[in-house]
């Protein structure tokens, strides 16, 4: 054999051994997620506004029914994701067809209308997210000028700065941050934002250890059952308020919606599924222990006066400059979680725009330009658009409604039930073929129907509750 072709022939067989290499069994780009970067994924999608508000929540529900809740949610949460991590390939779940959406699952396991039902839920759920986000990015970082202006001014000063400008701002950060192609370019982001929710999370939870353990001024009053009807609540704002803490704690565990998006970062071996419930186990436990201190322990340090966000309520006005930190760093998670929540939503549209118009230029181009310090970059006209027009729409309906425990209490009533319980019970129950009528069958339906009435009294309460704050709600100023 000629020498050359043979060293022509080596060069060629070795750059298509290395090409396969880079390429997975389903011919995309081969992905490198960890059981390190999807807990982070899932700990920055858990971890959330949804902490800040577990005080409050606990003190609506009392040291007996507030801690019951808040660990039947995580339950059934762990459970529920440990039954649709099976699902993310179909028939079998180690060697099976690879589903990279949600509404793939669903349409692999159930089919019909209800891939339609669970899109409709899904897609729903993440723009209220991706609204709420804004909303609590913004009264945080309004937070810090609260807090400067408190210590400068006194704790009886008038410290009402504007929400509007930090929306802008924030809004402004993500139309930036959204033109990241994909969800598999987004670790790094995810693993600064898991650190930034154990830093505030930590930090509330040492301020409210601090007050307990320093002896807490003023008529600080807990009970059993939280707030007192005739002294701190008339018995209807007692009903109410109960329901929308349920909502409250339901949405401080909302990640299901972005579960398979997650675990469609992970690389093949060990199998998917097996990874996904180790980090979902590490996610969802790792997240209850802070839950669980920093709502006890923040109802413990406010009793039934427990402000909506005890960072932000303003539950803590010393030291002022670490009350600072901790809200830099919720403003910075929420930008990370923010993009962990848009990031399917996009995809879902760009997909079907593509398909609708192959040919249209403006959607499928894509340019490449050179940036400095990052190299080549993709420009898309149509993702450049979009993506900004989104932003722009979360931005300016937050700007409408911004109210903080209402809004997070109503999104976490309207997924939890749908997205973490009944889609993954149902696809379980046809997957595994269970007989109907069976123990298994039973018991799986009682869940399912008692998850449901739990998310309608939810949902009830947080629309009451987003009813009477549009009513005393007063512009340009925070809650």
């Amino acid at each position: 054999m000629d020498p050359y072709l043979h060293m022509n022939t080596t060069s060629t067989l070795e750059v298509a051994s290395n090409d396969h290499k880079n390429i997975d069994d389903d011919g995309r780009e081969k992905r490198t997620g960890t059981l390190v970067t999807t807990s982070a994924h899932i700990i920055t999608a858990v971890i959330g506004s949804g902490v800040l508000s577990l005080a409050w929540a606990i003190a609506q529900l009392g040291w007996v029914a507030g801690p019951a809740v808040l660990m039947a949610f995580s339950f059934i949460t762990y459970f529920t994701s440990t039954l649709l991590a099976d699902s993310y390939r179909t028939p079998d779940p180690v060697s099976g067809k690879r589903n990279y959406t949600y509404m793939d699952v669903v349409r692999a396991n159930l089919g019909g209308r209800k891939v339609q039902l669970c899109g409709l839920a899904q897609y729903a759920n993440l723009v209220g997210v991706t609204i709420g986000y804004t909303i609590t990015a913004s009264i945080s970082m309004a937070a810090v000028k609260r807090s400067n202006c408190y210590h400068s001014k006194g704790h009886a000063a008038s410290c009402n700065p504007s929400n509007y400008p930090y929306m802008i701002l924030f809004a402004a950060v993500q139309i930036i941050l959204s033109q990241i192609p994909n969800f598999h370019k987004l670790s790094w982001l995810s693993i600064l934002a898991a650190v930034m929710s154990f830093a505030y999370s930590s930090i509330g939870l040492g301020l409210s250890l601090a007050k307990v353990i320093g002896g807490v001024e003023g008529d600080v009053k807990t009970s059993l059952t939280g707030v007192e009807v005739g002294l701190d609540v008339t018995g209807e704002e007692k009903v109410w308020r109960s329901f929308q803490s349920i909502g409250d704690i339901a949405f401080a565990y909302a990640y299901s919606t972005v579960l398979i998006e997650i675990q469609d970062t992970l690389k093949s071996y060990p199998p998917e599924n097996k990874v996904m419930k180790k980090a979902s186990l590490v996610g969802v436990s790792t997240t209850t222990i802070f839950y669980m201190l920093c709502g006890t322990l923040g109802y413990a340090a406010f009793g039934n006066k427990a402000p909506g966000n005890f960072l932000t309520g303003f539950g803590f006005y010393e030291p002022f400059w670490l009350i600072d930190f901790a809200n830099v760093c919720i403003a910075v998670h929420l930008v990370g979680a923010y993009q962990v929540f848009c990031q399917p939503l996009f995809g879902f549209v760009e997909k079907k725009c593509r398909q609708r118009w192959p040919n249209s230029g403006f959607i499928t181009t894509e340019r490449i330009l050179n940036v400095p310090f990052y190299g080549e970059y993709y420009v898309n006209m149509f993702r450049l658009v979009w993506r900004t027009a989104y932003v722009v729409v979360t931005a300016v309906v937050a700007m409408i409604f911004p109210f903080f425990n209402s809004f997070l209490g109503l999104i976490g009533a309207g997924s939890f039930y749908p997205l973490t319980v009944y889609f993954p019970i149902e696809m379980y129950i046809a997957r595994a073929k269970i007989r109907r009528l069976s123990f298994t069958w039973v018991w799986l339906k009682i869940l399912s129907w008692v998850c449901l009435v739990i998310s309608l009294v939810a949902a009830i309460g947080s629309v009451q509750g987003l009813w009477t704050d549009v009513k005393k709600y007063k512009p340009f100023q925070t809650e």
